[in-house]
């Protein structure tokens, strides 16, 4: 079974988007920083992350999903055999990373977080 942790959205300036999207949903704003920040949904579902990327779009989505999985590795494996393949696009030059990017059949990329009974926050590195 999976989760929707987090709807993750890169952004010139976080604090714009995620200002408007805390007023607009009434969620708080639970994480910020020059860098990033989170807008959290009270009922525990899918919060958004924004997250400060002066680029506009070529190769990363501009929103992906992130998934919190009960098992991780397990996870993985499942949605690699149906189709998902992991992918590289910098994220293992932090060995903190506790995260494994993959793309769907069709391309888009979504992250596989850790499992959820490890009892650290979804954004932590290790």
């Amino acid at each position: 079974m999976l989760k929707i942790q987090c709807l993750t959205i890169d952004c010139h300036d976080p604090a714009i988007p995620a200002k408007f999207w805390s007023e607009a949903l009434g969620w708080p704003i639970t994480i910020a920083n020059s860098e990033e920040v989170v807008v959290e949904n009270p009922s525990g579902e899918a919060d958004l992350l924004f997250l400060r990327n002066p680029d506009k779009r070529v190769v990363k989505n501009r929103l992906h999903l992130d998934l919190r999985p009960e098992n991780q590795a397990a996870e993985v494996a499942r949605l690699e055999s149906l189709g998902a393949k992991r992918i590289e696009i910098g994220q293992s030059a932090d060995p903190r990373t506790s995260w494994v990017v993959m793309e769907d059949p069709e391309g888009n990329l979504f992250c596989v977080l850790r499992s959820s009974t490890e009892g650290v926050k979804p954004y932590e590195l290790s």
